[in-house]
C-alpha cells in the first residue's frame, strides 16, 4: 500500500490532538459507530441506553475562570484562522442560482440537527444535496460496500488487535470496551481506527444511534431522497477508510489508547467541540484540542501527516468533485465542519474555482 504521506523520514507519534481531530471532523464516526454496533450483540445498545445521559461540560468555560491568559490566547488563535467563524457559506457566481454550504459534526446531538438560522430553508429550497459519501443513505448497503474491502476494516491475516498492544495496553482496550458494554472478542479483529468509531463517542450519542437517531448529513440526505431529490456525495466510505488505512497501523493503535485515557474527558471534549461549532466558531477548535491532550503537549508536527491526509488531501477531493455540481446551482452542501476554515479548506478551494463565498450571518 503506497501512503498519500510520506512517513519515511520520521516517526509519527499521536497526540490527544490528533484523536479529537478524528473525533470532530475527519470521518463520519456516527456511521462507523453504527456499522460496528450492528456486528455486536444488543447488549451494546442496551449499555448504550443506561448511560444515555450526555454528561460533558464546556472545558473553555472552565478555563475562562481559572486560567484567563490561556483562555485569552486560545480563542486569539482561533480568530487567526482563515473563515473560522462561520459554519454556513452562501455560493454565487454570475449566471447561477446561489448554492449554499454547512459544515457539520457528524453527531445525532438534537442542537446540531436543528442547524444555524437559514439553513434548514436553503435545505428545503435546493434542487440537489451533496454530502461527503451518499452511502450514508443506507446503513446496510454502505456495510455491504465496505465488505468489498475487508482490508480497509478488518485484520485479513488472521490476527487480532491484541497482537498489536502490549498487556498493558490490551488491559485498558478490554476495560475501555466493557465500560461501553462491549466484550473485546465482538471487536477483536477491527482495525483499530474502526473501534476508535466507537469508543471515542460519548455513551448518550452511541445510545441515540443504537436507537437509530440519524446524525445530521444522514439525515439531510435521508430528508432530500425521501422528497425526490438529487443526493451527490463527493466520495465513497471507502475512500475515506482508504484514507485512514494510508497512515501507519501503529498510530492509529497509539491513538486508540489515548482516547481511553482521556476517559470520561472525552465528554467534556465533545460538549466543547459542539459549543464552539453551534456558536460558530470553528477556527479556535483546534487551538482547544491541544490543551485536552493528556500530556498537555501542542506539538503541530505530531498531527500534520494526520491533517494532510484526512483533512487537507480529502477537501481537494471535495472541490474538484463539488464544482461541476455546483455550476448547476441551487445546491445544498454539507461536509464536517473542518473541512471549511484554513487557507486550504473548501471556502478558499471554493473561491479558487471563480465562486463568491460569504459567511451567512
Amino acid at each position: 500500500m503506497i501512503s498519500a504521506v510520506d512517513n519515511s523520514s520520521r516517526s509519527i507519534m499521536p497526540k490527544a490532538s490528533t484523536v479529537l481531530l478524528w473525533v470532530a471532523a475527519a470521518v463520519p464516526a456516527a456511521l462507523l459507530a453504527a456499522l460496528v454496533l450492528t456486528t455486536i450483540s444488543l447488549r451494546t445498545a442496551n449499555a448504550a441506553d443506561d448511560a444515555a445521559a450526555c454528561t460533558g461540560k464546556n472545558l473553555l468555560t472552565d478555563l475562562q475562570q481559572t486560567d484567563p491568559a490561556k483562555y485569552a490566547s486560545i480563542m486569539a488563535e482561533g480568530d487567526k484562522v482563515a473563515n473560522g467563524k462561520s459554519i454556513f457559506w452562501k455560493i454565487e457566481k454570475p449566471g447561477m442560482r446561489p448554492s449554499w454550504l454547512l459544515g457539520t459534526m457528524h453527531v445525532t446531538d438534537p442542537r446540531v440537527l436543528s442547524m444555524p438560522k437559514g439553513a434548514a430553508e436553503a435545505d428545503k429550497a435546493a434542487d440537489t444535496i451533496i454530502v461527503e459519501s451518499d452511502e450514508i443513505l443506507d446503513e446496510k448497503k454502505a456495510a455491504l460496500a465496505l465488505l468489498a474491502k475487508p482490508e480497509l476494516t478488518m485484520f485479513t491475516d488472521g490476527s487480532t488487535i491484541s497482537k498489536y498492544l502490549s498487556a498493558d495496553d490490551n488491559a485498558k482496550l478490554e476495560a475501555g470496551l466493557k465500560e461501553r458494554g462491549i466484550p473485546l472478542t465482538a471487536v477483536s479483529r477491527m482495525r483499530p481506527w474502526m473501534i476508535s468509531s466507537v469508543v471515542a463517542l460519548p455513551p448518550c450519542e452511541i445510545a441515540r444511534k443504537a436507537k437509530g437517531a440519524e446524525f445530521l448529513d444522514q439525515k439531510l440526505a435521508v430528508d432530500a431522497a425521501a422528497a425526490g431529490k438529487q443526493v451527490k456525495g463527493l466520495e465513497t466510505l471507502a475512500d475515506q477508510l482508504q484514507a485512514m488505512a494510508d497512515l501507519p497501523t501503529e498510530f492509529h493503535l497509539k491513538s486508540l489508547i489515548e482516547t481511553l485515557q482521556l476517559g470520561d474527558k472525552m465528554n467534556d471534549v465533545v460538549e466543547t467541540m459542539t459549543d464552539l461549532y453551534l456558536s460558530g466558531d470553528i477556527g479556535a477548535t483546534m487551538p482547544m484540542l491541544k490543551i485536552a491532550a493528556p500530556d498537555g503537549d501542542d506539538g503541530d508536527s505530531d498531527y500534520a501527516a494526520f491533517e494532510q491526509r484526512i483533512i487537507l488531501d480529502r477537501n481537494k477531493v471535495m472541490a474538484e468533485h463539488a464544482a461541476p455540481i455546483l455550476a448547476n446551482g441551487n445546491v445544498f452542501m454539507a461536509v464536517g465542519a473542518l473541512h471549511l476554515p484554513g487557507d486550504q479548506g473548501l471556502v478558499e478551494l471554493l473561491r479558487k474555482q471563480g465562486f463568491t463565498v460569504t459567511a451567512v450571518q
